[in-house]
């Protein structure tokens, strides 16, 4: 009869053991190409794909003529910054980012001092809270946005809320991207963008997204 080994079964090295890596999202092009912009674990917290961001940005330089040093944009629901990085990366002469979550808000200021995007201005601060006291100020054309983007929280009805208010604050022949968890049709618009005209649509998994411009009236 054998006796019973006293040898223990050897535990794995604490070393071995690896801590799960923190998501996240990459500038895509202009001089931060492939700068890492971390991913914080938030509600709500949903930063535009690589993919998409690929294809919005193409879409825009098309339509800006390559022009970004003249384009002055609004991120409204900035969460990651990868939308407003991206644009400031590419040359863009201005960009307020309006962010609500603590968090969120020092992670985008940290970003901004890793990038020393001096062109970048954060703001924490709720988006229709933001949108109404900007509303009741005076707006000069020339300090009108020429890009606003809106990629807010699904299924809180933010869109109704914001989109009304964002047409005194982008300039006349100006851009707005917007992402939703549904996709809009040009005969079918709902009566929130009844002032709106859709440019461009495409999808990606259940990502659909948007540029508009404001409506042309005659007369």
């Amino acid at each position: 009869m054998k006796k019973p080994s006293n040898k223990k079964t050897p535990k794995t090295p604490v070393h071995a053991i690896k801590p799960p890596l923190a998501r996240q999202v990459r500038i895509i092009g202009g001089a931060w190409k492939r700068t890492p912009l971390a991913v914080l674990d938030s509600e709500g917290l949903r930063p535009t794909p690589d993919r998409v961001r690929e294809t919005l940005f193409n879409w825009l330089t098309h339509l800006l003529d390559g022009n970004w040093s003249t384009v002055r944009c609004l991120d409204l629901f900035a969460g990651t910054g990868a939308l407003g990085f991206e644009a400031a990366s590419r040359g863009a002469l201005e960009v307020t980012m309006i962010e609500h979550n603590t968090p969120a808000a020092r992670q985008l200021e940290a970003t901004k001092t890793k990038l020393d995007a001096s062109q970048v201005r954060i703001l924490r601060s709720d988006a229709v809270t933001w949108l109404s006291k900007a509303g009741t100020e005076a707006v000069a054309d020339s300090a009108r946005f020429d890009l606003i983007f809106l990629d807010p929280p699904y299924q809180q009805g933010w869109l109704e809320k914001v989109l009304p208010q964002c047409q005194g604050l982008l300039a006349e022949h100006g851009l707005l991207y917007l992402e939703s968890e549904f996709a809009l049709q040009e005969d079918a618009l709902p009566p929130w963008l009844n002032d709106w005209q859709l440019l461009r649509a495409d999808e990606a998994g259940s990502v659909f997204y948007h540029l508009l411009k404001r409506q042309e009236h005659s007369g």
